[in-house]
């Protein structure tokens, strides 16, 4: 197998697939809060929390979400690929697209941006700093709060995000995370438990 040269471009894939919401649910006015879709998002830091939202300054939900400085990253479920898809294309200048999409907007607890009932994890982030990059603003946020299902909580309080579903994205397809191949730390965990097992009996 030989390597071909390839296009310098953004390669990193998969990515999450989310919607992001913005403005502020709380003034009644489905103008002054905003549904889009994103892949260009991730996580930055984790103590604190810290994750960004890359957007394009054409996008209509930029500057309500410039205005207002925060967002929350709703994470949906494979059975909402439809209208995760729909709201990446279409734009809330046309259409109200919680409407016309059935997504229930609900008061989050930080921020003044809707979280979407309908995905099984909700972050509420405020915006640190914004960076002007190129084709996309980078917004940079500090997680605020965090919701979840109570279905993807185990008997022992431990988050199972296996349950929930997610999507993915990659090269403009839409994909399940599939299954699992091992869990953090699997590649040693076997030696290090034989070495354990060695050093207990080297003392017997």
């Amino acid at each position: 197998m030989s390597k071909l040269p390839f296009k310098p471009g953004n390669m990193l894939y998969p990515l999450p697939a989310v919607f992001v919401t913005g403005g502020d649910l709380s003034s009644g006015d489905p103008s002054d809060f905003c549904l889009m879709t994103a892949a260009w998002t991730g996580t930055v830091c984790s103590d604190p929390a810290m994750t960004y939202v890359s957007i394009r300054p054409s996008r209509y939900s930029h500057d309500i979400i410039e205005k207002h400085m925060e967002f929350a990253l709703n994470l949906p479920t494979a059975s909402l690929a439809r209208q995760l898809d729909h709201c990446g294309v279409i734009s809330g200048r046309d259409e109200n697209k919680f409407e016309t999409q059935g997504l229930t907007p609900i008061a989050s607890s930080t921020i003044k941006a809707p979280l979407i009932q309908e995905c099984p994890v909700n972050i509420e982030c405020k915006v640190t700093q914004v960076l002007r990059l190129g084709s996309h603003d980078m917004f940079l946020a500090k997680v605020t709060a965090v919701w979840v299902d109570d279905r993807l909580i185990d008997e022992k309080g431990r988050l199972d995000l296996a349950k929930a579903d997610l999507i993915s994205y990659s090269h403009g397809q839409y994909l399940t995370l599939g299954r699992s191949l091992g869990s953090f730390g699997f590649s040693v965990r076997k030696k290090r438990s034989n070495s354990k097992k060695s050093r207990k009996g080297g003392k017997a």
